[in-house]
């Protein structure tokens, strides 16, 4: 596999750190990189790491999860059951911008001469920080501190402190917090098709202003999709030095002016509040009141329990999420594991902004540090993120499958649509809506509804949450296993096998298929997790299963029609080559010419016509390496080792979410050297830019794939089945030790590998029952701990 770092500045200006992202030196070469690095979010709302003057900025934006405009799609030859309608995220009310004045002159980052510079995102205290010492051209020497956080207890909430100390002499300050609404919004490069589109008008339009002294309100709505938002901000100044401040606002812009006369030493002191409230119902007058009752709220609090309450939270997630890397040799810390250690940590904080308060939504494929994908929804959410989640935050990966219950509805209608029984839940989407304009890499991508059931499978084994499973998973269960039973066919050319055709897998480069491996693999354990829940609830829960008949109107004899076609499931097999292959036709088209290809012609589809793609031999990521991954039990280490060897010089790096696949199987399998190779790639995605996008915003999914290689493929945790068992490889740096705690059924696990043995303990709870290799091991409250040696393979 091809990979392509893109992103190596110095150690010195960047340099390592296990819990900080540091930049020591403003570098605009950078700039773009660093924004999405540095942003802030915590699931609702996003502000990418821009300076707080607000320039120099790639792209300065604000975003809000669900908060979207629609357009209509326009085909230049339309077909029956093409997506009509696209939903792009809209960049909100800038209200982070606070504007430095002195002696008249701006404070501008792009021209200042910065005697110290020192910017970094802090992941234990959940905040961006910076200080730097700016040297006017008069020779005043002014310290600028600030830290900006957004909330991840009050999801509504963000605030900025930001101080000014002129240090040598007197000056005329002069301090401006503003907030802005653009009139329009573009796409950042029309020519990649990752990146959101572009609307031809006004998208925010003004639906109520005000200001009350330093407090300003401004309401907008969008057009077509009828939801609204407010920004609200209100400031408090604490300085000795004697001050004015002046107040004005328009519709579209906010600004609260204060004029100090800066002493030196004196510390000028200004805490900024910053809030949204978002509704598709509520009037601009309730909306606006939302608004000022979390200011008031929060000015009664005070940026410090900010602060506080930000910082415990973030301590709650590292003890039940952090992964850690650890150099076992005593007089030294080896750097290489100081970046590991970093990298995992960057990645983990990233997946919690993410994902923390996205309630009534799901996680974007950017999570909210860019606009690229237009901020919808994908599979990545239930294959890349539910496993993490499950085992580390299972509310919230409760949240997100609600949320894709809550969309059952569009799904039902959509399967109607295109002339399926039960449900088909959209490949992209931010309403529930369909809203991919290419079908052969988007709507045939069918398997997502065995995705999403897999991610159902997962959590309930992992939490036991049967309750989940009965209100919510079994009706989508029922609805996913019809349309598998209507899309497919037993065919008499395959010998009575259950064949699905005209489907593209997760590869998009081999598009509108028959057979996709993967698909018929993962539609075959939709449908076996069906039956047995059908089954289970007829036999155990007849109220429970009275309701889903009553939802479903489920027939009796549905779920052994669904039992059926997975025994007969058709799975392409190559009995020359011993392998799977990725669909029916995949052996028969033409190798890629990689030895050919210049490195800048990667990623391929934004230099190939999709049909010279489609004839080829190339994968654009792993598709069935993901399943011998996610289906580990039904495959042997030497089926996965023959079909890892044949299909990974095949495998581009186009993908982000490909290397963690293969880390993990490459570590199974026992090749260690790629095991290694892999994960580097997918742990520094975006801090190396390995995909060179990185400026539009992080890889959310494969920040979640590297907790899935750390933990499947090098702890190698197994979890098929129920059953929880690790079979132990080792840390990925050479003498260091991987621990890492799992949350089981309630159960609190820390499991740490050594270079020779394994210790388990019980962090929390009553017992729990798991298995190292063949052994069982039953840990109590009065037995908690268990150490064991690594068997050597």
């Amino acid at each position: 596999m091809l990979h392509h770092e893109r992103l190596r500045p110095s150690s010195r200006d960047y340099p390592a750190d296990e819990w900080n992202v540091v930049e020591k030196r403003f570098n605009p070469a950078f700039l773009a990189q660093l924004e999405t690095m540095m942003a802030l979010g915590n699931g609702y709302l996003g502000m990418r790491g821009c300076p707080e003057e607000g320039s120099p900025s790639a792209e300065n934006s604000t975003l809000i999860n669900g908060f979207y405009e629609t357009r209509p799609i326009l085909y230049g030859e339309e077909a029956y059951g093409f997506a009509k309608t696209g939903q792009t995220i809209c960049n909100v009310t800038d209200s982070k911008t606070i504007k430095l004045f002195l002696d008249d002159e701006p404070f501008c980052l792009s021209d200042a001469a910065l005697l110290n510079y020192d910017r970094r995102l802090n992941m234990k205290a959940g905040t961006l920080d910076r200080e730097l010492l700016w040297e006017t051209p008069a020779g005043k020497r002014v310290l600028i501190t600030s830290r900006r956080l957004v909330s991840l207890i009050n999801r509504h909430v963000a605030a900025i402190s930001y101080c000014v100390t002129v240090l040598n002499a007197e000056a005329d300050v002069v301090i401006s917090t503003e907030m802005k609404t653009d009139e329009s919004q573009s796409s950042l490069d029309s020519s990649d098709p990752r990146q959101a589109r572009a609307f031809s008008g006004r998208v925010l339009h003004p639906w109520a202003s005000y200001a009350n002294d330093r407090r300003i309100v401004l309401c907008h709505a969008t057009e077509k999709s009828r939801l609204a938002v407010t920004s609200a901000t209100d400031v408090v100044l604490e300085t000795a030095c004697i001050s004015a401040y002046k107040t004005v606002h328009t519709e579209d812009f906010g600004q609260v002016a204060f004029t100090v006369e800066a002493r030196p030493n004196c510390p000028i002191q200004l805490t900024k509040y910053i809030v949204y409230h978002t509704s598709a119902t509520a009037s601009a007058e309730e909306l606006c009141g939302r608004a000022e009752w979390t200011l008031d709220r929060i000015l009664r609090l005070g940026f410090q329990h900010l602060l506080d309450a930000q910082e415990q939270y973030l301590n709650d997630f590292w003890q039940r999420s952090d992964v850690r890397v650890k150099d076992i040799r005593e007089d030294r810390t080896h750097r290489t594991t100081v970046e590991i250690q970093q990298a995992i940590r960057f990645n983990l904080f990233h997946i919690l902004q993410a994902s923390a308060r996205a309630e009534n939504a799901g996680v974007p494929a950017k999570g909210l540090t860019g606009s690229a994908y237009e901020g919808h929804y994908f599979w990545d959410t239930e294959i890349y993120l539910i496993p993490f989640l499950s085992y580390t935050s299972p509310q919230i990966a409760k949240n997100l499958l609600t949320f894709r219950y809550k969309m059952l509805g569009h799904a039902r209608a959509r399967a109607k649509e295109l002339g399926h029984r039960g449900a088909m839940f959209p490949w992209r989407t931010i309403s529930g809506e369909e809203a991919s304009a290419y079908y052969a890499a988007g709507t045939a991508q069918y398997h997502i509804n065995a995705d999403i059931m897999y991610a159902l499978r997962k959590y309930v084994r992992a939490t036991g949450d049967e309750a989940f499973l009965q209100e919510c998973g079994a009706e989508m269960l029922v609805e996913t296993a019809r349309l598998w039973l209507d899309l497919g066919f037993y065919s008499d050319v395959k010998g009575g096998k259950f064949c699905i055709n005209g489907v593209t897998g997760p590869d998009e480069y081999n598009a509108v298929v028959n057979n996709n491996a993967y698909t018929n693999l993962m539609a075959r354990e939709n449908l076996r997790y069906a039956s047995k829940t059908i089954g289970f609830l007829r036999t155990n829960e007849p109220d429970a299963y009275a309701s889903l008949v009553g939802k479903t109107a489920l027939a009796a004899n549905e779920a052994d029609d669904w039992s059926r076609a997975a025994e007969n499931m058709y799975v392409p097999y190559d009995e020359k080559l011993r392998i799977i292959p990725q669909d029916d036709d995949f052996l028969e088209r033409k190798p890629w010419d990689f030895r050919n290809t210049p490195p800048d012609r990667y990623p391929l589809l934004l230099f190939y016509h999709p049909l010279n793609i489609y004839r080829s031999q190339v994968i654009k990521q792993a598709d069935v390496i993901l399943a011998m991954f996610l289906l580990g039990d039904h495959f042997s280490a030497e089926a996965k080792k023959r079909n890892f060897d044949f299909y990974d010089p095949l495998t581009t790096g186009d993908s982000s979410l490909s290397s963690c696949v293969e880390a993990i199987i490459a570590a199974q399998v026992g090749d260690t050297d790629k095991a290694i190779r892999y994960g580097m790639a997918a742990l520094l995605m975006d801090l190396a830019d390995v995909g060179g996008n990185v400026k539009d915003g992080c890889h959310i999914a494969s920040m979640g794939g590297t907790w899935m290689m750390l933990i499947y493929g090098f702890a190698g945790m197994r979890d098929n089945d129920g059953q929880l068992s690790f079979w132990p490889n080792r840390a990925p740096q050479e003498n260091a030790v991987l621990a890492f705690p799992l949350t089981w059924r309630g159960q609190m696990l820390e499991i740490e590998i050594g270079l020779d043995t394994v210790r388990y303990a019980l962090r929390k709870g009553d017992g729990i029952l798991f298995c190292h290799e063949m052994e069982e091991i039953r840990l109590t409250s009065e037995h908690p701990m268990a150490i064991r040696p690594i068997t050597k393979r």
